[in-house]
């Protein structure tokens, strides 16, 4: 493992709260692509604990009238980079995270096989902030070390691997700031 990383998949830098919402790969499957994602729960609110609640199965229906419609989901992914640039890792990156749905990705389905996922805390019509592309630069960089697999061209948004289905992280990701800084 890199040493960023521990050998059980963590990377040590991060704030590590596990979620329930993850299972194993399939045998002699890793990490290939990295698929990043916007969320903000409730939508278009920042900095509260409806993320980590919903990926730690704990989200209160009654907190918000947008929670119901999301009773019973159960989804994670492996990194959350909030609006201040911490990162959460919910699951490590040797396990299958819970972040895909319907995809379609180097010609498979299934991508939750072989991606890990990181959500930016934000919505998919507007901008992320400068410090939330530092955490994510510095992740994707210490992926790539520990999966070389996930070069630049491996890595997408949700909206190019569930077209039509999924916007996300939306035109206010700075694809070409963000491709061009690695």
């Amino acid at each position: 493992m890199h040493s960023a990383f521990d050998d059980q998949g963590w990377l040590q830098s991060a704030c590590r709260v596990e979620s329930p919402n993850f299972d194993d790969r399939p045998a002699g499957i890793s990490a290939e692509v990295l698929i990043i994602h916007s969320i903000s729960l409730p939508p278009g609110k920042f900095s509260g604990p409806g993320v980590e609640q919903l990926f730690t199965n704990s989200l209160n229906p009654a907190d918000d009238p947008y929670y119901h419609q999301l009773g019973g989901l159960k989804v994670s992914s492996h990194f959350f980079i909030r609006r201040d640039g911490e990162l959460v890792q919910f699951v490590s990156t040797q396990k299958r995270a819970w972040h895909c749905g319907l995809s379609y990705c180097l010609g498979k389905t299934g991508v939750n096989d072989f991606s890990i996922g990181v959500e930016l805390e934000g919505l998919d019509n507007s901008c992320f902030k400068d410090v939330q592309y530092q955490t994510l630069l510095s992740l994707t960089k210490s992926l790539q070390r520990l999966y070389p697999s996930i070069a630049n061209k491996n890595i997408f948004g949700h909206q190019h691997i569930s077209p039509g289905r999924k916007a996300d992280p939306g035109c206010g990701f700075d694809w070409y700031y963000y491709l061009s800084s690695l």
